[in-house]
């Protein structure tokens, strides 16, 4: 018994001690350049399969063929990885989101030129580098581990390298070469990777799609190390080596045998689904990069193209018309990550999971073998497998809530590698199991037909979710998660909502899928397939539904016509493109084609015309309007009763903010009462930003917060919008206790704000922008006033963007009016506009507050707060020094 313990603990160390390496090149390269390299598995496999060429194909001498591999090839890939793909991401700020999909890019173009090159078969004839005892790997672990620490702890390069990490514009403008630092980084991660997967090549199968899911899996050492710290990632891969071996000792015997061994074969899959589910998440945008910031026309024609394209097949026989068959379940799974990510931003890299239980739960209730089910002919069993899977989409809708980016892929990519090793591989669930074709259809082309209505059904299911007020709610979470918020859009439930439908449109998919080959292939939905899946639909448009149709004829057609492995290929290229090229890959034609577009010139007549128009007098503007103002509020937002503003003089458009305030009659103060904070404390990791803070912001008054920089007013200002929550006090709103409800709640409840760095929403319009604030209280004129008071009605079907940034701050104060708020919370409102552009908001502010809105700046300028604030408080160091009226306030302070 000893010794056969002893035995099982020298197996987990070898398997801990190449986790460990794994764990050490991910740290350091995310450490050096701030990515998760989700292509290091594929690194890994790549210089396996070199190593294998050179010494069994072309019969090189192991230590030469290793010396080749290790010290040339695998640092080589990494620099190059880093000079042609992440480096240029680098220069254009390292979007998180950007380098995600240019890695995964890389993954999978790496695993289909593996296929390309070495087929798709599995070799069992890799070299063996080192004995099978453990000493040697588990040395080669710690001394670099070792090293590494020593290197960033007690040399100048490893300063260099946590200056970079900490903030590379810095850096470099501190006279470091973060180039060369993140070179290091990418050379060192790429080098444990080729070690990696030289050292298991010769205990696993050696092929292009499992060897690279098998490396990936034990990226949980790193996440549970924090993407920092070496030691814990060390120790924790050796321990869960040694525990997945010392498991195969227990044998009770029944289901529960059969249990603890899938978890003791997939240790270090449960340890990545706790760490990407429970543990703190890594990096924090969850923006992913559009091909356009703004919607781009259907092209004419484009559905009569498309669906004459898929109907096309219907002429085929044999063996293309069987190919044929998996394009439209392929499109349908693809209309799922439309929904999800396209249209609301979200990364998923699970979807495979999803499509893959689709096909599973059809062939078990078409077989009576679902648990407390009977037996369903195929098409209620398929639509049953659809509503069985759907509410399976909160496994990644659920941690989305509260995880963005990195952290969000990761989890989805957990959830995917957790189904596909505990449910798609496992004999009690699969084994045995048949599938056939509904009574009807069970030609191919008959069965064509049934895909194309389903198809079709589920494009007008996109479509209407793509439209209306719950697309436009999509859209702005994709934009601007928090604006969203602020605009009154449930995100949290919005998130849920888009994950539930991605899950059925994906488990339809795979059902349709399953039918269509006859047999539930398991392969077909690995964890791989969801990130081939994610990348084809980012480079062809994700929030195109003709992209999802062009990617299911692309993926299908040139793995059909060509060798297994082109489509991997090809869309890896495009996506590393599309990190490249902030645009995607038609911002990349655009660019190498530019030089052969020749520029339209003038004729000599022309440009006689065009002279002769310039040389026109101007026409004569209006006296009393400044370029870049805004018109004067009239009551009610509808300019119906102007008698407030006839009982005296007030305020041109033209006029600057510190000039004495015109008195405005006071109205009735709005229902919803007054917004209070009382005894609110905040602190962050020990320190105290927030102490003791109380205040009122009533009715028909402007409140403002000044103060220096770090007094605490941003997080004052962030509580009571409801996106930060003190830890002690309460805020209350009228009668009504406030303090735990979340943004979009208050919003509903009669609050509205804007943001200091601008919120607007670049792929709606101005007037669709307006909407979203306007759709929770539904009146139909609220948009048009609002674009009205805002003077933005001459621009309301352009996008929101690539405007100045004055039209934009109208444009983001019109969606908060558009909801008819009782509270207005601006956070520096006047910052970017020029001195007519504060005059003008003075003015609308000043005649919100007599029109009964409570408001609350916080702000800057402290001219613009002496004309137009009734009380100001002044914040220093977290807490409320002085307060009382502008005039008095104001100047004590100077």
């Amino acid at each position: 018994m000893a010794s056969l313990s002893y035995d099982l603990t020298l197996a987990g160390l070898s398997v801990g001690s190449a986790a460990a390496l794994t764990g050490i090149g991910l740290i350091v390269t995310h450490r050096a350049t701030g990515v998760l390299n989700f292509a290091h598995g594929a690194v890994a496999m790549l210089c396996a399969y070199v190593l294998r060429q050179l010494t069994v194909e072309w019969h090189w001498p192991l230590p030469l063929a290793a010396s080749v591999t290790l010290l040339l090839l695998a640092p080589g890939i990494g620099l190059l990885l880093d000079r042609a793909v992440f480096r240029p991401l680098a220069v254009l700020g390292g979007d998180p989101a950007r380098t995600l999909v240019a890695s995964i890019g890389v993954f999978v173009l790496l695993v289909g030129g593996a296929a390309l090159l070495w087929g798709p078969g599995a070799r069992d004839d890799a070299p063996e580098l080192v004995p099978a005892e453990p000493w040697a790997q588990l040395g080669a672990a710690v001394a670099l581990a070792a090293a590494v620490g020593a290197l960033t702890r007690w040399t100048r390069f490893g300063g260099e390298l946590r200056a970079v990490v900490d903030n590379r514009r810095l850096a470099v403008l501190s006279g470091i070469d973060a180039d060369r630092v993140a070179a290091a980084g990418w050379a060192f991660g790429s080098f444990t990777a080729g070690l990696t997967g030289v050292l298991l090549a010769p205990y696993v199968r050696l092929d292009p799609y499992g060897m690279p899911l098998l490396v990936m899996e034990v990226v949980a050492v790193a996440v549970v190390a924090g993407m920092r710290s070496l030691p814990i990632a060390v120790a924790a891969a050796l321990c869960l080596g040694v525990a997945q071996s010392q498991l195969t000792r227990l044998h009770p015997g029944g289901l529960p045998e059969q249990l603890l061994q899938t978890a003791g074969a997939n240790l270090f899959v449960i340890a990545l689904l706790v760490a990407a589910l429970f543990l703190p998440g890594i990096g924090s945008k969850d923006a992913l990069p559009r091909t356009a910031t703004a919607r781009v026309p259907t092209p004419p024609g484009a559905w009569t193209v498309a669906a004459v394209l898929f109907l096309i097949p219907l002429g085929f026989a044999g063996s293309d018309l069987t190919t044929a068959v998996q394009v439209p379940a392929l499109a349908v799974i693809l209309l799922s990550l439309v929904v999800v990510t396209g249209r609301g931003g979200q990364i998923s890299l699970g979807q495979a999971a999803y499509a893959g239980l689709g096909a599973l739960f059809t062939a078990l209730l078409t077989a009576g073998r679902f648990p407390g089910l009977p037996e369903l002919p195929h098409l209620p069993a398929l639509a049953v497998a659809v509503l069985l899977v759907a509410p399976l989409g909160l496994l990644t809708g659920w941690p989305a809530i509260s995880r963005h980016g990195l952290a969000l892929a990761l989890a989805t990519f957990a959830v995917g590698v957790g189904v596909s090793r505990f449910v798609f591989t496992q004999p009690y669930a699969t084994s045995g199991l048949t599938l056939g074709r509904p009574a009807g259809f069970t030609s191919d082309r008959t069965y064509y037909v049934l895909e194309l209505a389903l198809l079709t059904a589920s494009l007008l299911l996109v479509v209407a979710l793509r439209r209306g007020r719950t697309g436009r709610a999509l859209a702005a979470m994709r934009d601007h998660e928090a604006g969203a918020a602020a605009a009154g859009v449930p995100v949290p439930a919005l998130k849920l909502t888009a994950f539930v439908t991605g899950a059925a449109l994906a488990a339809l998919g795979g059902g349709m899928l399953a039918m269509g080959q006859r047999a539930f292939d398991s392969g077909a939905y690995d964890p791989v397939r969801g990130l081939l899946w994610f990348a084809a639909i980012i480079v062809l448009g994700s929030d195109s539904v003709l992209g999802a149709l062009t990617a299911a004829a692309l993926l299908v057609g040139l793995d059909a016509g060509t060798r297994g492995g082109s489509a991997a290929a090809l869309i890896g290229l495009l996506a590393i493109l599309t990190g490249r090229f902030p645009g995607g890959p038609y911002e990349a034609l655009r660019a190498a084609t530019r030089h052969f577009i020749r520029t339209p010139r003038l004729t000599p007549a022309g440009m006689r015309a065009r002279e002769s128009v310039r040389s026109a007098p101007a026409v004569p503007q209006p006296p009393n309007r400044r370029k870049g103002t805004w018109r004067f509020l009239r009551a009610r937002h509808s300019g119906s009763d102007d008698r407030a503003h006839t009982n005296g003089p007030h305020r041109g458009d033209g006029e600057h903010a510190d000039t004495p305030a015109a008195p405005h009659p006071k109205r009735a103060p709005r229902e919803g009462g007054t917004l209070n904070a009382q005894h609110l404390t905040l602190t962050y990791d020990g320190f105290t930003a927030l102490h003791d803070v109380s205040l009122s912001v009533p009715p028909g008054h402007v409140t403002a917060i000044v103060g220096p920089n770090g007094a605490g007013k941003s997080t004052l200002f962030h509580c009571l919008a409801g996106t930060l929550r003190p830890v002690s006090g309460r805020i209350t709103l009228g009668t009504r206790d406030i303090t735990t409800l979340p943004a979009h709640a208050r919003t509903r409840a009669g609050m509205a704000r804007t943001f200091q760095q601008l919120a607007v929403f670049p792929s709606l319009t101005i007037a669709e922008n307006v909407q979203v604030g306007a759709d929770r209280n539904r009146r139909r004129t609220a948009v048009t006033q609002a674009l009205r008071l805002l003077d933005l009605m001459t621009l309301h079907t352009h996008p929101a963007t690539d405007l100045s940034t004055g039209t934009l701050r109208r444009t983001e104060l019109a969606r908060a009016l558009a909801g008819d708020p009782h509270t207005l919370l601006l956070d520096e409102p006047a910052a970017g506009l020029d001195a007519a552009e504060v005059a003008a908001l003075a003015t609308l502010l000043r005649a919100l507050a007599a029109d009964g809105m409570a408001l609350l700046v916080v702000e800057h300028d402290l001219d613009l707060v002496a004309g137009l604030a009734d009380t100001v408080h002044v914040m220093a160091a977290g807490r409320i020094v002085t307060s009382g009226p502008a005039d008095q306030v104001l100047e004590e302070a100077h």
